[in-house]
């Protein structure tokens, strides 16, 4: 039994983020996790690019067999799909296989070759927001592995927001992490890491739209570079 089932039953999920991002601002990121697995039960899942498992590794210390969503999006690098197939061998957590509407293929029928060049945020919208928006459906909460640190756009982000465009609860847990803390949490505790890291992408996402990263430059710089884009959509 939840949270949500045994304090106050009426209490709108509105209300339950407000009063939760004031109580947690700050918190150990365990603390977060856990007040998240308390509230909402097999009502929240996470969500991971398999960029490394450090969420997932510390998610699963307090709720095994939590659902891990993972958008393939048909566009994914080998070693990515290895690293998702590695984390459901390694882990206890349960990974789902989001995919999108339609192939590759049958998305190039519909709309042309290279979607991904000419149109970057309709073919994030079709191959990850869509397709996430769809998965997430069934829960009322999502761990999402976010950092303030990763871009401006998210640096006003709370540990507990509310999802306007989904009507759900969003925790995350290390908002306030940075990559010196996420360096420190992977090799203390042997976390499975995408090998594409040690390759020079430090911000890893669809092939296609995925450069390497030389030294000095901003790590998400490799992620659809020269567009201006620099979001898929999902966090938005």
């Amino acid at each position: 039994m939840t949270l949500l089932e045994t304090d106050r039953p009426n209490l709108d999920l509105e209300d339950i983020v407000e009063s939760a991002a004031v109580a947690l601002d700050g918190a150990p990121t365990l603390e977060v996790i856990r007040w998240a697995a308390a509230t909402f039960g097999d009502r929240i899942c996470l969500t991971s690019s398999m960029s490394d498992a450090a969420l997932i590794h510390l998610v699963s210390k307090v709720k095994p067999g939590i659902d891990v969503l993972f958008v393939d999006t048909g566009y994914h690098f080998a070693e990515t799909i290895g690293t998702r197939d590695a984390v459901e061998a390694v882990y206890p957590v349960n990974v789902i296989n989001v995919t999108p509407s339609r192939t590759v293929e049958e998305q190039e029928a519909a709309l042309g070759p290279r979607l991904f060049g000419r149109n970057p945020d309709l073919c994030c919208h079709l191959r990850k927001v869509e397709p996430l928006g769809r998965a997430l459906e069934g829960y009322m909460a999502w761990f999402s592995g976010i950092r303030r640190d990763e871009t401006a756009s998210r640096r006003d982000r709370r540990v507990v927001e509310w999802d306007r465009k989904r009507g759900m609860v969003k925790v995350n847990p290390i908002l306030d992490w940075s990559q010196e803390d996420m360096d420190n949490y992977i090799e203390d505790n042997g976390v499975l890491v995408n090998p594409l890291h040690y390759d020079g992408y430090p911000s890893i996402g669809c092939a296609p739209c995925t450069r390497p990263v030389a030294p000095g430059e901003d790590p998400r710089s490799g992620r659809w570079a020269g567009s201006g884009k620099t979001e898929c959509g999902i966090h938005l």
